[in-house]
């Protein structure tokens, strides 16, 4: 195949796969709609003995842990186990379009602002389909999805750039090790992100008692959420070492205060507050999530506002 029609399966790859996770949002839509709120279940549950040697419909944790678990309705996981599969389904499309695409311009494919999206989107994807196979995150994938769906809108439209060749700077072994690792933590901090905001507005009870009651309860929503944080920051901190170790090879330099290099130091420098302060007793969750939360802005702000609008020796990634 030419060049060309790689680019373009690439394209083809990428609107299937937003396709794709758009219905899987709506799956987990339907089922975080017809779930039963589960701490209301298991209230009630916990009151009728549990049956010894089954029959009858298969029970559902629906995200509580513990002995009791609550029902859910057989709709609601059938719309659930569709999304799931959707979801891997999409992630895979991500993935096949981001090997056409690096065919097609025979390098890596995180040369600009838009692969990086891409990638990022798949990743965490990726983050979220992992995490199913560990616990029952199901309640969790409408708003993964809806990010994801909602990135890959903006990055095919106002971040589109056809495929081309890298600037010199950029052709080193330490673009796929770099860059791979640096949308990898990315990819975490969104999952992330997500979560410790759903524990804030689930900790104040906002948009209504028996919506919250459907997830998991606050408690631990904040760890599942400390859990994701603590893996991408050691990942977050290995990209902004090799990010000095490329600076020196490509421009002579480990440190230049180009505008990219002080915002991801900033980046690492508000996560590594969330971490110490998560781990104060004497500093509240709510305040450490809400640094969790600044630290994924500081991301967005690097990968938007400082691409577009800085200019320095990362201009190109725009």
């Amino acid at each position: 195949m030419t060049n060309e029609i790689l680019a373009q399966n690439a394209n083809y790859a990428l609107a299937s796969a937003a396709l794709v996770i758009t219905v899987a949002m709506l799956c987990y839509a339907l089922y975080l709609a017809q779930s039963v709120p589960v701490r209301e279940q298991t209230t009630a549950d916990a009151k009728v003995p549990a049956t010894v040697g089954g029959g009858g419909s298969e029970p559902d944790a629906g995200g509580v842990t513990g002995d009791v678990v609550a029902e859910t309705p057989a709709r609601a996981r059938k719309a659930a186990g569709i999304a799931g599969s959707l979801s891997w389904l999409g992630a895979a499309l991500l993935l096949l379009s981001c090997v056409f695409r690096g065919l097609a311009v025979q390098r890596f494919p995180l040369g600009n602002l838009f692969e990086f999206s891409i990638a990022g989107a798949f990743f965490a994807m990726v983050v979220y389909c992992v995490a199913t196979l560990r616990r029952d995150v199901r309640w969790l994938g409408v708003f993964v999805t809806a990010f994801v769906t909602l990135l890959l809108m903006v990055a095919s439209t106002a971040w589109y750039v056809e495929a081309d060749e890298l600037v010199p700077s950029l052709k080193s072994y330490w673009l796929p090790i770099h860059v791979t690792v640096a949308t990898l933590s990315v990819g975490i901090f969104v999952v992330g992100a997500i979560v410790s905001a759903l524990y804030l507005m689930s900790d104040r009870g906002v948009g209504g008692e028996r919506f919250w009651r459907k997830l998991p309860e606050a408690k631990s929503l904040e760890k599942f959420s400390y859990s994701l944080h603590i893996i991408g920051f050691p990942l977050w901190t290995f990209t902004l070492i090799a990010g000095a170790i490329w600076a020196r090879e490509a421009w002579g330099s480990y440190w230049n205060w180009d505008p990219k290099e002080v915002w991801t130091f900033v980046i690492w420098t508000v996560y590594a507050a969330y971490l110490h302060a998560r781990a104060t007793k004497n500093t509240s969750r709510r305040t450490a999530n809400w640094i969790a939360i600044a630290g994924f802005a500081c991301i967005v702000i690097n990968y938007t506002v400082v691409n577009f609008y800085f200019i320095g020796q990362h201009s190109y990634a725009q």
